[in-house]
């Protein structure tokens, strides 16, 4: 165990990096180890979520559970229980990750366990590799498609069809009420036989 921590054997994994089945892991660090670090810390997560959510709003309400699954990780406990966990200072590494993406705590409730974000800047976000292409967007030619006309002979098998049910249908009796028996179900008489 390299974390150090108790965890029960359903969450010990073998080591993902070595693949040795000796060397066991928790979960928890097994994922550490295949997700690549980011070098914006913890709370890069709420960072791009708060840039993406500028977009169209400047006005953000988030739960605690939701802000935990964005940062992936659980929050701290002094976030559930300190109002000035929460406070807009460039010295805590937390409030970097909002302020850095333009945006500042307005207002926190804890008993509702809700924090109030509002946007205070606009922030250019870094060009990515794909706004360097200047060519203009030409779409993929498409072949046009085929009307699905059938061909005559389907056309007349289909017919035929059609007409030997109508003719089917005129040609048993109609009785009002009564289905008429299928041929199925009609027994046969041999005259010679004495019947009962």
């Amino acid at each position: 165990m390299r974390c150090g921590q108790l965890y029960c054997r359903d969450c010990m994994v073998e080591d993902v990096i070595s693949g040795d089945r000796l060397n066991l892991l928790c979960l928890n660090c097994a994922r550490r180890s295949v997700v690549p670090k980011s070098g914006i810390g913890k709370f890069g997560g709420l960072a791009r979520y708060l840039r993406f959510r500028g977009a169209f709003t400047d006005t953000v309400k988030l739960g605690f559970p939701r802000i935990d699954g964005i940062i992936g990780e659980n929050l701290p406990m002094a976030a559930f229980r300190d109002e000035g966990w929460w406070r807009n200072s460039e010295g805590n590494v937390h409030a970097r990750g909002w302020l850095d993406a333009g945006w500042e705590v307005q207002e926190v409730h804890l008993k509702e366990g809700c924090v109030v974000f509002h946007k205070v800047r606009e922030v250019q976000t870094p060009k990515s590799v794909y706004a360097k292409i200047e060519k203009p967007f030409t779409p993929v030619p498409v072949r046009r498609l085929r009307s699905k006309v059938p061909s005559k002979t389907k056309v007349s098998k289909l017919y035929a069809r059609v007409k030997n049910i109508e003719r089917r249908r005129t040609s048993l009796p109609q009785y009002r009420g009564l289905a008429p028996k299928p041929k199925s179900g009609k027994r046969l008489v041999d005259p010679d036989k004495e019947s009962w």
